[in-house]
């Protein structure tokens, strides 16, 4: 049987809607931590993932919250214990999934942390490997196509050249202390095989250089047969492209075509500035042409990327003062 649109989330032209037709334009944060902590032995979240901890991040107003997920740990494989893999962490993903929306916030859940063979994913590789990324892919489509208010994002930031990310194969992904060349899995089979596995819903595919080149993502779109795509950017003060120069330039054209996500931005790239100089900047362009967003990061790290200081939603600097506020704004 034809998969057919989703009910509730989707795109319509070049804008999200809700299911009842209404466009949209989320606004929201990263949640980090689920990428990186099972695969190092200490749990599945860093910090609490209750239903007080999502209302802590619904008080802010935000609207859509971005979720990396860690290939070893979604499949059970490479040596992650049952206590933190597998179906153990896959049902901790859509419970959390669930408390999102319960409380009126879309999620992103997007594969970011992978490896080839038995390399263990400890770190974001280059691109996605054809060994693991397409049963992660499968088994995310599967997990999430009878809930229409999900966003599924295929990869994280590559760091390979447009057409290998778009088509795959040996073509310039590396991993391990070696730089070992591995066989990529493209975008567009990410997309054929999330429809082929029952996903109706929305798809995020993000652009090259750590997603912050979108310069060719129109030549290399997926073709999708329900037309329900979104381009991700990844958007830091500092960045190559972080200017309105640079977004009216490269990243326009995209949105004139398809949604556009900045689905990572922040201040800057090292995390070290805590002001809200840059922000403002990406942030008033994002809105004044209808770019959903997710700042970087909800985390109690206590470096400069982190928005809050505590989990209860007290903002960390100004930058998270910044965030907050502009997210009331527009609740």
């Amino acid at each position: 049987m034809p998969v057919t649109q989703a009910a509730g989330l989707h795109v319509a032209g070049n804008r999200l809607e809700n299911a009842a037709g209404q466009p949209l334009v989320l606004r929201g944060v990263n949640r980090s931590g689920t990428e990186y902590t099972c695969i190092h032995g200490y749990g599945i979240f860093d910090g609490p993932s209750d239903l007080a901890s999502v209302q802590a991040i619904r008080s802010w107003g935000a609207t859509l919250v971005r979720v990396p997920i860690n290939e070893d740990c979604w499949l059970g494989i490479n040596g992650v214990p049952a206590s933190e893999g597998g179906a153990t962490y896959r049902n901790a993903i859509v419970a959390y999934v669930n408390e999102l929306q319960q409380v009126g916030i879309i999620p992103e859940i997007s594969l970011m942390w992978a490896a080839p063979g038995t390399y263990p994913a400890t770190y974001q590789s280059d691109a996605p490997d054809e060994d693991h990324s397409p049963a992660v892919w499968a088994s995310m489509a599967q997990t999430f196509k009878n809930n229409p208010n999900v966003i599924l994002g295929v990869w994280g930031e590559p760091a390979i050249g447009a057409a290998c990310f778009a088509d795959g194969g040996y073509c310039g992904g590396t991993f391990g202390p070696s730089n070992a060349l591995y066989d990529v899995a493209g975008s567009k089979q990410a997309v054929q095989v999330i429809r082929a596995n029952g996903y109706p819903g929305v798809i995020a595919v993000p652009g090259v250089a750590w997603a912050n080149d979108l310069s060719q993502w129109l030549t290399y779109e997926p073709a999708d047969p329900l037309h329900q795509l979104v381009a991700e950017a990844h958007v830091y003060g500092g960045q190559v492209c972080s200017t309105s120069t640079c977004f009216d330039q490269q990243m326009l054209p995209v949105a004139n075509q398809v949604p556009l996500l900045f689905g990572e931005t922040g201040e800057d790239v090292p995390g070290q500035d805590c002001s809200s100089t840059a922000i403002q900047g990406i942030l008033g362009w994002a809105e004044s042409h209808n770019v959903s967003w997710a700042a970087w990061t909800w985390d109690t790290w206590g470096t400069c990327g982190s928005l809050i200081s505590s989990y209860d939603g007290t903002p960390a600097n100004s930058y998270g003062s910044y965030i907050r506020q502009t997210l009331l704004s527009h609740s």
